[in-house]
């Protein structure tokens, strides 16, 4: 282009070089004259903000994307830059139409469509939407129109700014950060690219509707006209309905409008995190609220898509922040390429510490995640992370989509809403990657289980709608019975017997009881007396008044053990039809046989030693304790 248009090339090269230029003069001003306050940055932050708006549709997208980058510029420029608009004037209806006769090859664009309104409803930088009908079958369409010579600006535009890339390269060099401008702006090329083709985005749809809208009642995507799209013009079905944002709207159709965040929330959970292809950029505009409760999903040009091992990490990654475990987080992030494997992880661990709150316990503030998000990204600027175009993509999406939750529902807390779903994937799923980072949570160098943390794993997992307990204990089954149990197993043993002093006599004859059945291989029993010893741990179903005053309180511990058996479907409201098969798996294992009958023969002993000095009249035993508390509260390292 430098060679076939040299006029073009240099006019648009000047109109683009002096206001970026003279944004990178103040910044390399600012760091001769060591002033780069806060205060400093706000103020390059709204310039480059000002420069950027009047380029064009290629740049403000651009600038866009780079509100995404925490990695590559600091909070002040990422708030400014968010604030980017598609302002841009609309296209007269002559261009329009004739876009439409020559892509369609029609004579007139009134030979196949007839217009509701005359101008268009809704005008962008890649192109303009009208409402009309079918004048074949008279359906309600909706008729996207991609602006004139939209491809070629944008090409011109991509162009000059790669050019320019390996002197920004250096001016970043020169400022110690190490970018690689060229690749940011290929991958901008490739995400724009994509969204101005009208047949990819359509394929996106018919793929979004096939995976999403088609399994799920709540969520609603447009039908695509295929045999009318093209890559400049693209013909879905209309949609009435409004944003999430109107009021007015949602009180006239008596829509719930925490149900429709909780639809929205948890579709976009399972799209990043299930099947790993999600829409990027679920902002007010792009969803609607229907009449009959459902969530609508519109346009779909910019997709993204992670593959089994991103998506997996990005869940680790969020359970790991939850959880504190700094070391682990940082591994995730050296395992995703974000961050060089060699880099001295301490340095980050101490600024991941000081930054990030107790995400869960935290009051609504802190809970927000955006200011996880702007946290983290402090330190992805600090240090040298790298964030490719998935991770990136899923900060967007699920910070627009925590904007939007929260003007409708101001309590609405993404990172709240979304770990339910989170911890059972983590309980449930098979896959290596998920299971050995399950053991590194919940398990402690020494085999010992973190019980706390499992508690909470399996207390969070309620809240999800494709929670399957059954699967849970089949996992934990299958690791029992494995020789990476075995020292869990022991530990276990260890506890149980130790704890059986608090439960009374009733308690220990149920405890015994459980055992038996399972060493025999008789279900039911088993269920029924694990059963009965939760009742009289938690001394609240099923027991008289009577009976609760005469048993011994239970310890913590005991506490402990029977929310989890609670947690576990192991109780009062058991369902049989899950709990018999894994009982029947445990009891044909010669290792779990073996250390129902230890268990039971240990109990027999300390109970026989207590009726012998009882008869003689010495004092009752003493036993000493297990070799580790597997139950207790406080976190072992």
């Amino acid at each position: 282009m430098l060679f076939k248009q040299p006029d073009r090339w240099l006019i648009r090269n000047i109109e683009i070089a002096v206001p970026l230029g003279w944004w990178a003069v103040g910044v390399v001003q600012d760091y001769f004259l060591f002033d780069a306050s806060a205060k400093r940055r706000k103020k390059r932050a709204i310039q480059l903000r000002k420069a950027i708006s009047n380029l064009g549709p290629a740049i403000i997208k651009a600038g866009q994307a780079l509100s995404s980058r925490p990695d590559l510029l600091p909070l002040e420029y990422l708030d400014e830059l968010q604030k980017l608009q598609d302002d841009v004037p609309r296209f007269s209806n002559k261009l329009a139409f004739a876009t439409v006769e020559e892509e369609l090859g029609v004579q007139s664009f009134d030979d196949v469509f007839e217009l509701e309104f005359e101008e268009p409803i809704a005008a962008a930088s890649i192109g303009q939407v009208y409402k009309g009908r079918l004048k074949a079958n008279g359906d309600m369409v909706a008729i996207k129109i991609q602006r004139p010579n939209c491809e070629e600006i944008i090409a011109l535009d991509l162009y000059i700014l790669r050019w320019w890339s390996g002197i920004y390269n250096k001016i970043f060099q020169f400022l110690n950060r190490d970018i690689n401008v060229q690749s940011i702006i290929d991958d901008f090329g490739e995400l724009i690219y994509r969204e101005i083709d009208y047949v990819a985005e359509a394929a996106n749809a018919q793929r979004f509707n096939e995976l999403y809208a088609s399994v799920a009642e709540e969520v609603f995507v447009p039908k695509v006209y295929s045999d009318l799209t093209t890559r400049k013009v693209l013909v879905m079905e209309w949609v009435d309905g409004s944003r999430l944002t109107d009021s007015a709207y949602l009180d006239k159709y008596d829509l719930d409008r925490s149900k429709l965040i909780d639809t929205l929330v948890q579709s976009s959970i399972r799209q990043i995190l299930e099947n790993g292809f999600f829409h990027a950029d679920p902002h007010g505009g792009n969803l609607l609220a229907c009449p009959d409760g459902r969530l609508c999903y519109l346009d779909f040009g910019m997709m993204s898509y992670v593959d089994r091992t991103q998506r997996n990490g990005f869940l680790l990654a969020v359970v790991h922040i939850v959880n504190r475990d700094w070391a682990e987080l940082i591994k995730v992030y050296q395992r995703l390429g974000f961050i060089p494997v060699e880099e001295d992880s301490k340095p980050i661990e101490i600024a991941l510490e000081k930054a990030l709150p107790d995400v869960l316990n935290a009051d609504i503030s802190e809970l927000n995640f955006k200011n996880v998000v702007n946290k983290l990204g402090d330190i992805f600027y600090t240090f040298p992370f790298s964030l490719p175009p998935f991770y990136i993509a899923i900060i967007r999406c699920l910070g627009v989509l925590e904007g939007l939750a929260i003007q409708v529902d101001p309590t609405s807390r993404i990172i709240s809403e979304a770990y339910p779903y989170v911890a059972s994937r983590v309980l449930t799923d098979p896959q290596q990657d998920l299971q050995e980072a399950l053991k590194r949570l919940a398990l402690t160098s020494d085999g010992r289980v973190r019980w706390n943390r499992l508690e909470g794993l399996l207390d969070e997992a309620q809240g999800s709608s494709g929670y399957d307990v059954s699967a849970a204990l089949n996992l934990l089954t299958d690791y029992l019975i494995s020789d990476e149990g075995d020292a869990v197993l022991s530990d276990l043993a260890d506890e149980i017997v130790h704890e059986a002093d608090s439960l009374g006599t009733d308690g220990l004859s149920y405890l015994v009881k459980a055992i038996q059945a399972i060493a025999i291989n008789d279900d039911i029993s088993t269920v029924n007396a694990f059963r009965s010893l939760q009742s009289v741990i938690s001394q609240e179903k099923g027991l008289s008044d009577e009976v609760k005053g005469v048993l011994p309180k239970p310890t913590e511990s005991m506490m402990r053990f029977s929310k989890i058996l609670s947690l576990l479907n192991v109780g009062a409201d058991t369902d049989y039809s899950k709990i018999v098969p894994i009982i029947r798996k445990l009891a044909v294992e010669p290792k779990i046989q073996r250390k129902s009958n230890e268990i039971t023969a240990r109990l027999g002993e300390r109970a026989l030693s207590r009726s012998l000095r009882s008869l003689f009249g010495l004092p009752p035993p003493t036993f000493d304790g297990p070799s580790s508390t597997v139950f207790e509260e406080k976190e072992i390292n």
